[in-house]
């Protein structure tokens, strides 16, 4: 189990999660919670013990160089925690990896560790392949499945069945723990999905930022996704199938986008509208 003698006292903590594997598409969602660790001076606190939880065959442990001496490093589950002064909040970053066993148990050392160490939200960060064009912007859903929560932060509910990974049945043990539960997925474009996606990351840390109200520098990652955009040109432009197929997505995605494309698009609008409006006042007599 997590030990928590060393837990340093948090302000109303934050926690964000992302998994390597099959959640993470295009390393959007793992760079993403990197990118968070490096700018906020992340500290690690904590580690789940990984004879619990993986198959050494499939996530096999690393030699690293320390100080010039050879080590064993045991891939993992690792808890950090930051408290920027820029930030009213703490945050708890969990970067993973799926479990090959045990889920259920996983779920709860980490659901435990959160109720102990007093976190009220939980966002779950993961990254897809879809049939999106890697020339447009990349598509963020944000979902929950808490009516209060989707009244806050304007969300709608997932409307997604079928197999899912761990981030999907972590998001559920937090919902059903009472806590401010938030999905968040990348859509990635499928044939470019197996390399990292900055242009990804950065669509993810946008969306994290507007809705938590979280001041997040991106850094170089403006730049990184450009030069992505610019190498998946070129290779559409070598590959008259693959432009052919991008040309039919970018149409697809503009119309898709248009305010009039769709009756459930209107209603939805129509629907915040509703929620956001002032009361009436009641008429004088």
């Amino acid at each position: 189990m997590i030990e928590l003698e060393d837990l340093p006292p948090l302000r109303d903590p934050i926690m964000i999660l992302a998994c390597e594997g099959w959640n993470d598409a295009g390393e959007a969602a793992t760079d993403a919670l990197e990118h968070l660790a490096r700018l906020w001076n992340a500290e690690p606190i904590a580690a789940l013990d990984p004879e619990e939880y993986y198959d050494f065959q499939v996530n096999r442990p690393r030699v690293v160089l320390d100080k010039g001496r050879r080590r064993i490093q045991w891939r993992t589950t690792r808890i950090l925690t930051a408290d920027p002064p820029q930030l009213s909040r703490s945050i708890v970053l969990v970067s993973g990896i799926e479990p090959s066993f045990r889920w259920r148990g996983y779920t709860i050392e980490l659901m435990d560790f959160a109720q102990q160490a007093g976190v009220t939200t939980f966002v779950t960060l993961g990254a897809l392949m879809a049939d999106v064009a890697h020339s447009r912007s990349i598509p963020v859903s944000a979902t929950s499945e808490d009516d209060v929560t989707m009244h806050r932060f304007d969300l709608e509910p997932s409307g997604y069945e079928g197999p899912t990974g761990i981030i999907g049945v972590l998001a559920d043990a937090a919902t059903q723990a009472g806590l401010t539960t938030i999905s968040c997925w990348a859509a990635v474009p499928h044939y470019a999905g197996h390399s990292p996606s900055p242009k990804a990351t950065l669509a993810l840390l946008n969306r994290l930022a507007q809705l938590l109200d979280l001041p997040i520098d991106t850094g170089d990652l403006p730049a990184e996704a450009q030069t992505w955009e610019g190498n998946i040109d070129v290779l559409a432009e070598s590959d008259e199938e693959i432009a052919e197929y991008v040309d039919a997505l970018e149409k697809a995605q503009d119309t898709a986008e248009l305010p009039e494309a769709s009756g459930d698009a209107i209603a939805r609008e129509f629907e915040r509208y509703l929620r956001n409006r002032p009361p009436e006042k009641p008429e004088e007599p």
